[in-house]
């Protein structure tokens, strides 16, 4: 159990330090296209590679077919996605406001799952969409006298992150789930590939800006953002249960926060704070009552 929640809380930190190392890549002038692309391109060649010595070292088979592998590469499409309206967000906000504006997913899913099973959100759901709503504004500085200086346009991209994390959230549990968690996690990544490529062509292999320091970047990007946290959560979250795993992996939003205030050096007011504190909370609060429900559910199923 110990192990299980450590690796899911690891994952969680793991995620929330992207955007700062996201920053720091584009003050030494690497573009969207540079920092996405050397991301997925790595952190590609990494879990493929994992995945080859798996099955050198004798790592069993299984039977999932050829389509449900295919659903896995088009489901990483969205992934790709995030990565794109993200760190366009990160470009364009502080990287503190960027993580905000991405942990919107919360209620986003309540949204789309309401829409989905036809089924009003009940009182307590949207009490709780209500306290991140009223998070967010307090961390974002809405309603204090000073709002820090960005555009419109980034908070578009990172509500737009937002969606599309919801979209993948929603659909990664419908196909593949046979498949040993490096293999999925590849797959899923191979379809974020092809996605950001058709974007952002990969002249970053032939241009010369590896060996100019993109390289480090695009490594410590693939690492904390494409490889520890699926391995971390495909393997801590069986142990600890959805529930607690959801309540860890809030821990991205504070660690996201610190590193912009510690390393980035942005300005982060005890009113921010308190907004971070009171979205945590709700998310907190939503997963115990996701799983007392669930338990309730199981109770009545055995009765």
């Amino acid at each position: 159990m110990f192990r299980g929640v450590a690796l899911v809380f690891l994952g969680a930190c793991s995620f929330g330090v992207l955007s700062t190392f996201v920053k720091l890549a584009y003050k030494e002038g690497y573009t969207l296209g540079e920092v996405t692309g050397t991301q997925v391109f790595f952190g590609l060649l990494i879990l493929w590679t994992i995945v080859l010595l798996r099955m050198l070292l004798g790592g069993k088979s299984n039977n999932t077919s050829l389509r449900d592998k295919l659903k896995l590469v088009a489901m990483g499409t969205s992934t790709g996605l995030v990565s794109i309206f993200y760190y366009k967000c990160v470009q364009e906000v502080p990287a503190s406001i960027a993580i905000l504006l991405l942990m919107q997913f919360t209620w986003m899913s309540l949204l789309l799952e309401s829409i989905q099973k036809r089924r009003l959100p009940s009182r307590f759901q949207l009490s709780m969409v209500l306290l991140i709503l009223v998070g967010t504004a307090l961390a974002g500085r809405l309603l204090s006298g000073s709002i820090p200086d960005f555009g419109i346009a980034g908070i578009i991209y990172g509500l737009l992150a937002a969606l599309f994390y919801t979209f993948f959230l929603m659909v990664t549990g419908a196909a593949g789930n046979t498949l040993h968690p490096t293999t999925k996690s590849a797959l899923i990544l191979t379809g974020a590939c092809l996605l950001v490529f058709s974007v952002f062509p990969p002249v970053f292999l032939v241009s010369g800006a590896l060996f100019n320091g993109l390289l480090k970047w695009g490594l410590v990007l693939a690492l904390f953002g494409t490889v520890i946290p699926p391995l971390f959560y495909a393997y801590g979250i069986p142990k600890t249960g959805l529930g607690l795993s959801a309540i860890l992996s809030a821990a991205e939003l504070p660690v996201a926060v610190l590193m912009s205030s510690l390393v980035l050096q942005e300005e982060v007011w005890v009113v921010q704070w308190l907004g971070v504190a009171l979205i945590l909370v709700a998310i907190i609060l939503s997963n115990i009552s996701s799983a007392r429900q669930r338990k309730r559910a199981r109770e009545l199923s055995t009765a």
